[in-house]
């Protein structure tokens, strides 16, 4: 191979495709591959995309034309969601040489081995909808700072009016439940302490398998195994919050924070967004696990300015969030996906009046993220450890609090700290360490 063998990644979107990014950059360079930074000169560059909104996708287009212009001689790949739903849109774009698939993906380490070969297709796209079984990804895990990101499962069943997930990741596939186990005790007997679950729709876990397995019997097997002292859960819809669901949280190594899939509270809006519930269901749900679990805390995904929501309808979303209280917020202007039913809709919002609905909820986050916080105030929180700063430690509590606190001690990277709280800036809880 004529190459010197440096190549660079840029990964766009969600911790599943950074988990994937991960897998491809560990086997290249187990093959020889040395990875470089994206802005140095590279000979292959790999864009991991995201088709999730109009602002990924125009992104990916930009990492795209960004690696030419480093090194007009490179090979340009372009993988994930929106070379999986866009690929034809993609191979337009002079600046790029390949494009590869999600159902691809996973073989990506050989395309990169053969992509001297004169005769090597610029295009690898199928049928996401053919895959029928959950890829495993080699040397796959994900490790950021004192936690690791373990995928459990992929794809969506749901088909959500305006979401182009399910045709850039296919039908819901679950990961056997061995290898997510045999996954988790690899990471404690590296030391790792957290684990954080992920995928497209966690709470679908093993509704695929003959012999229907579901995601709180694996929640169970998982909190039995020795010496993890926390898992923590991705993302999951309102609807799935069930007894069941709740009941496992009194297991004190199940972490106290949920990311609800939320986009709306309004009924009509819900409706037309195609979930199959209501605004009650999300109210109940939600305030049940708070008054269950102490120190719960859920931080969400809303849509502003769906087709046909009206002043009404945002304000019913708006008051059961202030109700409800979260401790972060992820608000997304609505913007047409094509192929999607939403797109087709009518009553579509004006962007000034979509910029004034996420300026108003951006307020209540702002008057949100301090309510939920000071509350801690003089109380203990437990701590994981994940970096220091010239004597200052920094680390998350069990609810996922950023917290920073000073000590003289070394070495507290990756322990488990009781940290009282004393005051909070810029969002941060400020503490001191326990003696």
């Amino acid at each position: 191979m004529s190459f010197s063998k440096k190549v660079a990644f840029h990964t766009l979107g969600c911790k599943v495709n950074q988990y994937e990014t991960e897998s491809i950059k560990n086997q290249l360079i187990k093959r020889g591959y040395e990875e470089v930074p994206f802005e140095d000169k590279s000979d292959i560059y790999i864009i991991n995309s995201c088709t999730v909104t109009s602002i990924a996708d125009r992104k990916t287009r930009n990492m795209l034309r960004r690696a030419k212009k480093i090194n007009p001689n490179a090979k340009v790949i372009v993988t994930g969601c929106y070379a999986q739903t866009n690929s034809r849109e993609i191979l337009e774009i002079e600046d790029v040489d390949f494009v590869i698939d999600n159902k691809n993906k996973s073989n990506i380490v050989n395309f990169v081995g053969a992509i001297e070969d004169i005769s090597f297709e610029r295009e690898k796209n199928g049928n996401i909808f053919q895959e029928k079984e959950y890829q495993e990804y080699e040397f796959a895990t994900l490790r950021e700072m004192t936690r690791a990101y373990v995928k459990i499962q992929d794809g969506c069943n749901h088909f959500c009016s305006y979401c182009k997930i399910p045709f850039a990741r296919g039908k819901s596939r679950s990961r056997k439940k061995e290898n997510i186990l045999k996954e988790i005790e690899k990471l404690v007997e590296d030391g790792f302490k957290e684990v954080i679950l992920i995928g497209i729709d966690l709470s679908a876990y093993g509704e695929d398998f003959e012999e229907k397995d579901s995601f709180e019997s694996l929640l169970e097997d998982i909190l039995k195994i020795r010496d993890l002292k926390r898992v923590r859960i991705g993302s999951v819809y309102p609807d799935k919050i069930t007894d069941r669901f709740i009941e496992l949280f009194k297991n004190k190594n199940l972490m106290p924070h949920l990311h609800i899939s939320l986009q709306s509270c309004d009924d009509t809006v819900l409706k037309n967004m195609r979930r199959n519930y209501g605004s009650l269901l999300i109210r109940e749900s939600l305030l049940k696990l708070k008054s269950k679990i102490k120190n719960m805390e859920f931080t969400a995904d809303v849509i502003v300015g769906f087709p046909k929501e009206d002043e009404t309808m945002f304000q019913n979303t708006y008051d059961v969030i202030r109700e409800i209280k979260f401790s972060g917020l992820h608000i997304f202007q609505y913007s047409d996906r094509e192929g999607t039913i939403a797109s087709n809709m009518d009553g579509k919002v004006d962007s000034k009046t979509k910029k004034q609905r996420a300026d108003r909820l951006d307020s209540l986050k702002q008057e949100m993220l301090i309510e939920s916080r000071k509350k801690y105030l003089e109380k203990n929180l437990e701590v994981l450890v994940e970096e220091e700063k010239d004597g200052e430690y920094f680390g998350y509590s069990q609810n996922y609090l950023r917290v920073k606190f000073k000590s003289d001690e070394k070495e507290l990277i990756n322990k488990l700290i009781n940290i009282k709280i004393k005051c909070v800036e810029n969002n941060v809880l400020i503490g001191e360490k326990e003696m």
